[in-house]
């Protein structure tokens, strides 16, 4: 490079590094890595240069906000300006990533695809047919799949998240509206009748929970076999790696029964003391044994961390070797060992007490990075909801590429759990290859800790859960499981209670029981007294407020009203007062029996106004033409 460019090391450019790159061939990648890597340590390049030239082709880094929408390329351009000024005012409360999506949704989503559709459309008042067209499209996409032949066939698909597309466009409309109102001179001319009625996500809501729960059955009860699986992944990746390291170039060796030749380095014949752990498949490929033990380790400490913490996958990736701290017990003095978890999602920081088993897995993590001078090495990582580098920071999950230290990515991980679920051979029910998804293992703890008694509110706090609702969600419940539970509560329940109230009762006191509901039945309805009592006005059952009269004996009733009104009379007439006293009792009693009667009546044929139009109130449909005989 400073041969055809000139100067001294000084004047060396990111420039000249990315277009020395992009001229040699492939063999000079790892030199001009190392170049880049060596000239950005010694301070040479801006502060603000990524950490590593292969990166920079990758994470670009932000853009502004109007050049997130003209990658759409907008051809109204009062529009576009007006998407550009509402997602500049939404900025501030967004990540980066949020806004990406936000602007990919307004341009891309919304208006360019009415524009494809409309051409000239130079408002946002659209006509009905135009947002019924839109929404129409919007419900579903065409997606590609290439065939074993080579061609490619397009099939239409139903869009999982049309109705959070809507509801962002619907936002979008009704936050310029409500702006309006407040800076008229900038919103007003915006402010339109909003095209997309309220959505509601329930219905996908309702789906998600189901096939989440599903997913969580049919794989936990072979996370056993998976850990086992992963475990001996692991040791056969290293046993090839120490029989390759062993063998000599270009020779055959067997392991594990399987017989593998190793390949030479390409500048072999100029040095033959350099050697390499690769070998070469039958159709001449090179699989490097070195890079498949990596890929083995960081499969099985993946799997180990997430299902002894259930954290996100960008939570795991963010370790680092001061997230492992020590607490001492103010009760016992006993220290214990803490895994601190910093925010991502929730932009919640917690802390996670760490088991002997999740101790082993940190402990082989750390001992594998750590350098020749027993430092865990700094790594730079790269904030993808942001779009910016982290500071050096000495992180758990690293390797060396290309003799640079990097964090693993999220593509590395999945890489490396695909080939230990190939390995495993573990399938469904209807035996279907079984796919484990990092987000599966954060299902898989939390519904296995609440099965094993931990408290929900408990497991709200490790999951680092805004809301416990959002735990349950993840909590997928076996029908056996429920069963037990209530069996377990009755049993609970019992054992608090006398234990006499539970004991089988003798066939006088079933007898007693079963009469007693029996001599509940009277002329006139029916005794409300309950099992054990005594009646308290002896059997004067008019006078009984326990009395329900049965609305069919209301004619009994009423006779015995008329027969009470005469012997009053005739105790009137004899002067038996007494008499007259008790039998007065007893009609106010029959009377407000009779008035409870029709009280319950009246009750029963009463209608209820709901203000729904009656049919002589409902327009018939005139015709004007003649009548067809």
């Amino acid at each position: 490079m400073l041969a055809t460019k000139g100067g001294t090391v000084q004047d060396c450019t990111v420039g000249d590094l990315m277009e020395t790159r992009w001229a040699a061939s492939k063999y000079w990648n790892h030199a001009t890595m190392l170049a880049y890597a060596w000239l950005r340590a010694a301070g040479l390049f801006p502060p603000d240069a990524p950490a590593s030239l292969s990166r920079l082709e990758t994470f670009t880094g932000q853009v502004s906000v109007g050049d997130l929408v003209d990658r759409y390329q907008l051809h109204c351009r009062p529009v576009r300006d007006v998407i550009v000024d509402y997602l500049t005012e939404r900025q501030p409360s967004l990540d980066y990533n949020s806004l990406q999506g936000l602007s990919r949704i307004l341009a891309s989503n919304f208006w360019a695809d009415l524009e494809r559709h409309h051409p000239g459309i130079d408002s946002l008042d659209l006509a009905p047919e135009a947002a019924e067209g839109w929404k129409t499209r919007l419900a579903t996409k065409t997606v590609r799949h290439r065939q074993p032949n080579g061609t490619v066939t397009e099939a239409s698909v139903p869009r999982k998240d049309a109705p959070t597309l809507m509801m962002s466009v619907r936002a979008f409309s009704l936050d310029l509206a409500q702006w309006a109102l407040e800076e008229p001179a900038r919103w007003g001319q915006h402010a339109v009748r909003c095209p997309i009625p309220a959505v509601s996500n329930k219905k996908r809501q309702k789906r998600q929970k189901p096939w989440s729960h599903q997913r969580t059955r049919e794989r936990l009860p072979h996370l056993p076999a998976l850990v086992r699986a992963a475990d001996q992944h692991l040791k056969d990746a290293r046993a090839r790696l120490g029989a390759i390291e062993a063998a000599p170039a270009g020779t055959e060796f067997t392991v594990l029964g399987e017989t593998y030749r190793k390949a030479r380095t390409s500048n072999w014949a100029a040095e033959p003391h350099r050697t390499t752990t690769a070998y070469l498949q039958p159709d001449g490929k090179r699989t490097d044994l070195k890079a498949a033990e990596n890929r083995a380790f960081w499969a099985w400490a993946t799997i180990e961390v997430l299902r002894h913490t259930g954290i996100r996958i960008e939570e795991m990736l963010v370790l680092s070797h001061h997230s492992i701290l020590q607490y001492r017990l103010p009760t016992t003095g006993e220290v214990v060992p803490l895994l601190q978890i910093t925010p991502s999602k929730t932009d919640e920081e917690r802390v996670l007490l760490v088991t002997p088993e999740l101790a082993d897995v940190l402990s082989a993590i750390v001992c594998r990075i750590r350098g020749a001078d027993g430092m865990v090495p700094l790594v730079v990582s790269y904030d993808a909801a942001e779009r910016v580098w982290n500071p050096p920071m000495p992180l758990l999950f690293q390797w060396q590429v290309n003799g640079e230290d990097h964090i693993l990515s999220v593509n590395t991980i999945r890489k490396a759990l695909n080939e230990v679920i190939e390995a495993a051979q573990l399938t469904d029910a209807a035996g279907e290859l079984l796919d484990y998804q990092p987000h599966d293992f954060r299902r898989m703890f939390i519904t296995d800790a609440i099965m094993n008694g931990l408290p929900p509110h408990i497991a709200q706090v490790i999951a680092g859960h805004d809301d416990i609702n959002t735990t349950m969600h993840y909590n997928a419940v076996y029908p056996s499981a429920a069963i037990a539970a209530h069996q377990a509560f009755i049993a609970r329940r019992r054992s608090l209670r006398p234990g006499e109230e539970y004991r089988v009762p003798t066939s006088e006191e079933w007898d007693a029981f079963l009469g007693h509901f029996e001599r509940r039945k009277l002329s006139l309805g029916t005794c409300g007294r309950s099992f054990g009592s005594e009646c308290v006005h002896e059997h004067a059952c008019v006078r009984c407020a326990m009395l329900r009269v049965d609305p069919h004996e209301r004619p009994r009733l009423e006779e015995i009203r008329v027969n009470l009104i005469a012997r009053i009379a005739e105790a009137h007439r004899e002067g038996w007062l007494g008499e007259v006293d008790g039998l007065s009792v007893s009609l106010a009693a029959a009377e407000d029996k009779l008035a409870q009667l029709d009280a319950e009546q009246d009750r029963r044929s009463a209608a209820v106004d709901l203000g729904l139009p009656s049919f002589p109130k409902v327009a018939g449909r005139v015709s004007d033409r003649p009548h067809v005989w």
